[in-house]
């Protein structure tokens, strides 16, 4: 036999050829054999504890490393496990690594120092931002801040950057039935303690009106307050205006339907179990009979006696004490003014609450002290520099052209930040201009 290049080639080549070739099938065979078996002792080892072999999963996908690094490597990666209490879930899930990240921030200063750096800088882009869609910016620092602080708290600053962004937007036709913008509104709601003026707002100012997630988020608010009628009328509401998706809508309100029937069916059985069994045959007391009269009060009204018909005289006609009270409540809706003012939650609610303050700043008023009224006297001028002046006057000036992003959150400091985030969650349209709450 003879190659290309007219070199006869022996036979002995040839079976040396054959036998590699032979012995590389034979090692690829018993590969995929120790692999098939791999596989099956992987899903059976997968069946049985299902948590530990995903950490081992994990460890073994991970890049090595060397020295310090791999040390490093052990330790790290595996912070959610330590605080995944404490985590706050999200409906689109979370990058391991940037949770990972996030949650190692809270004991090492330089990286915490770096997230807040980094937030500082993307709410920069948001005030210089001249696009055409300005929500874009404002929805990736959200979703940035979302994934960096995944505890959530005040330091994180989301519950102030949901609110100024719903109030930089609320009056832009743009946006009016965005759902996006809509669903920074629902997720400012979640966050407040009083969310139901939020939907109340909503619903004045016809925003997010053709959506499904307005009136099924509203409702299921509306349920967790026992407002099961109002609750019911949303529904209803958003299924007459064919919400989209209308699919999504009906399937909630047929849960909420099997919700109802499930609640009334507990209560009447709770009510059977609280009457008086009573045998058939048993003599009432005088006190059993009181005790009933008691518990049915319209069944022991005194019935008016019917009026004689006589021929000489008119029937006289029946007029109820509260007869004025429809009229009364027309009257109310028609001199009824617009929605021009929320007020605070304290005027809202009823509250008899006040503001913790210090207990050594409160003084007592004594007795026997009498405060005499002196005559007014004119005041004082104070002598004001004209350049002290001027410079106040500029400074002022400038902080009322700052915007609200990079005031509030790029240069305050963390108890500024916190209070304003309390105070977001009891009244979270604090700082809306009374114009917009129509």
């Amino acid at each position: 036999m003879w190659d290309h290049n007219g070199n006869e080639t022996t036979e002995r080549s040839l079976q040396f050829l054959f036998k590699q070739i032979s012995l590389s099938l034979t090692s690829n065979v018993q590969e995929d054999m120790a692999e098939a078996e791999k596989e099956a002792t992987w899903a059976a080892a997968a069946q049985a504890d299902p948590e530990g072999a995903f950490l081992l999963l994990q460890r073994i996908m991970e890049p090595e490393e060397d020295g310090a690094g791999a040390a490093a490597g052990k330790t790290d990666g595996f912070e959610w496990e330590l605080h995944k209490e404490n985590v706050r879930p999200l409906k689109r899930g979370r990058n391991t690594k940037l949770l990972n990240r996030a949650l190692k921030a809270q004991v090492d200063r330089d990286l915490k120092a770096s997230l807040l750096q980094t937030r500082r800088r993307m709410i920069e882009a948001i005030d210089e931002y001249h696009g055409e869609d300005p929500l874009r910016p404002w929805l990736d620092c959200i979703k940035w801040v979302q994934e960096s602080f995944p505890t959530g708290g005040e330091c994180s600053g989301l519950v102030v950057m949901y609110e100024q962004c719903v109030r930089t937007f609320w009056h832009d036709e743009r946006y009016q039935e965005d759902l996006r913008y809509l669903k920074v509104w629902v997720e400012y709601a979640a966050n407040c303690s009083d969310a139901e003026v939020i939907y109340q707002f909503l619903e004045a100012n016809e925003i997010g009106q053709s959506h499904s997630i307005f009136y099924s988020s509203y409702a299921m608010l509306l349920e967790s307050k026992n407002k099961f009628k109002k609750a019911d009328e949303i529904y209803n509401l958003g299924l007459a205006r064919k919400a989209k998706p209308i699919e999504k809508l009906e399937a909630a309100y047929r849960a909420f339907l099997v919700r109802s029937t499930k609640r009334r069916d507990k209560e009447e059985e709770l009510l059977d179990k609280t009457l008086p069994v009573r045998s058939f045959g048993t003599v009432l007391t005088a006190l059993d009979s009181r005790r009933q009269a008691a518990e049915n009060p319209s069944s022991s009204k005194r019935m008016i006696p019917l009026q004689k018909i006589s021929n000489n005289r008119p029937l006289s006609v029946y007029q109820d004490e509260n007869s004025n009270t429809n009229d009364q409540h027309s009257n109310m809706k028609k001199n009824e003014k617009s929605w021009n003012s929320l007020g605070s939650r304290f005027d809202r609610n009823k509250e008899n609450t006040s503001m913790p303050t210090k207990w050594t700043s409160y003084k007592v008023p004594q007795k026997g002290q009498r405060t005499s009224s002196a005559a007014p006297t004119p005041l004082i001028k104070v002598y004001v520099d004209e350049e002290c002046a001027e410079i106040n006057s500029n400074s002022v000036q400038a902080a009322k052209n700052l915007k609200t992003t990079t005031f509030k959150l790029g240069n305050s400091a963390t108890a500024n930040l916190k209070k304003e985030t309390e105070m977001l969650k009891d009244n979270p349209l604090r700082n809306f201009p009374l114009s917009s709450l129509r």
